[in-house]
């Protein structure tokens, strides 16, 4: 679920202003895009929102099904720096292989996390047999100190799980409620994936000091009076202490949090940099065949190579 468009824009956080710390609820919508022949709504980044917390970018992809002998996701050998990738399955299986040579299949309930810091390659791939594919896939930006930091690869196969208030609750990443997740964070964050069977209205506290945001994966939320259908997400701005939710039978929803990252963020292609040479030198490396990604064992296919660069390099 990376990002293979060739019609990329440059997205600069500096362009998302917040007045006072807070906002009132803001609604985003997705735009469709293809990820290795997957549709996929996306809502990280777009022009009116860039970031929450260290979260930049959010994939929705599926829920979509197909045959074992065709259709799928296929994405081939491609580039990252400055960014963990997070790709927590709901359906199906993807096998992910990268050039530190791991190769790892993640299952529904399954959390992967490749911290790319000064620089990665990486496929991924549907499994066919599974025949179905649902998952969110987001990138945390790393702060200036971390962005070169040594890449690694985690897979999270037990990920703290409790229910209350009606719903049902998996914490992804960060601390809630008493409960710890294993998952590597360079910024303090949080990330919950809540399930309701019935109608349910929750209290959740928040930290004050993070800014968050409700992604609907499946099924309808309400918070106040703002309603929120499928691939619609809520930005809730920072200053609050707790939040209602009102969710519908068979919702499904993400609330991501984390504490504003007040660090220049430019995003091009599969790039995450803090400043426009970073990005170009990445890009430069990746085309020329740098040793500085690497290349991918196991994977039978090309290289994708990135759009040309949108400014002049050295601006």
């Amino acid at each position: 679920m990376s990002n293979t468009e060739h019609h990329s824009r440059l997205y600069d956080s500096r362009e998302c202003p917040v007045e006072g710390g807070q906002r009132l609820i803001q609604h985003l919508n997705a735009r469709t895009a293809d990820v290795g022949g997957i549709p996929v709504n996306r809502l990280l980044p777009q022009r009116g929102r860039r970031l929450v917390g260290a979260w930049c970018f959010l994939d929705h992809a599926g829920p979509a099904t197909f045959t074992s002998d065709a259709g799928g996701m296929r994405v081939g050998p491609h580039p990252h720096i400055g960014l963990q990738t997070f790709t927590w399955m709901l359906a199906g299986e993807v096998m992910h292989r990268d050039s530190l040579g791991s190769a790892q299949r993640i299952r529904p309930g399954e959390l992967n996390l490749m911290t790319a810091g000064r620089g990665i390659a990486h496929t991924e791939e549907s499994v066919p047999e599974s025949g179905q594919l649902h998952a969110a896939q987001l990138w945390i930006a790393l702060p200036h100190a971390e962005r070169h930091t040594q890449p690694r690869f985690d897979h999270y196969p037990d990920l703290p799980r409790w229910s209350e208030q009606d719903v049902d609750i998996t914490l992804l990443i960060g601390e809630f409620g008493g409960h710890q997740a294993p998952t590597l964070a360079f910024s303090p964050l949080v990330g919950l994936d809540i399930v309701s069977t019935g109608t349910a209205r929750c209290q959740f506290p928040l930290r004050s000091d993070f800014e968050y945001g409700v992604l609907v994966l499946e099924g309808r939320l309400t918070i106040e009076r703002d309603h929120f259908e499928a691939d619609e997400m809520a930005y809730l701005g920072s200053g609050l202490d707790e939040i209602t939710l009102t969710l519908e039978r068979d919702t499904r929803i993400l609330l991501l949090g984390g504490e504003p990252l007040n660090e220049d963020i430019f995003i091009w292609w599969n790039f995450v940099g803090h400043s426009k040479a970073e990005i170009a030198e990445a890009q430069k490396a990746w085309e020329a065949g740098s040793e500085r990604f690497g290349d991918v064992p196991g994977f039978d296919g090309k290289r994708i190579m990135p759009p040309p660069i949108p400014w002049k390099v050295g601006d």
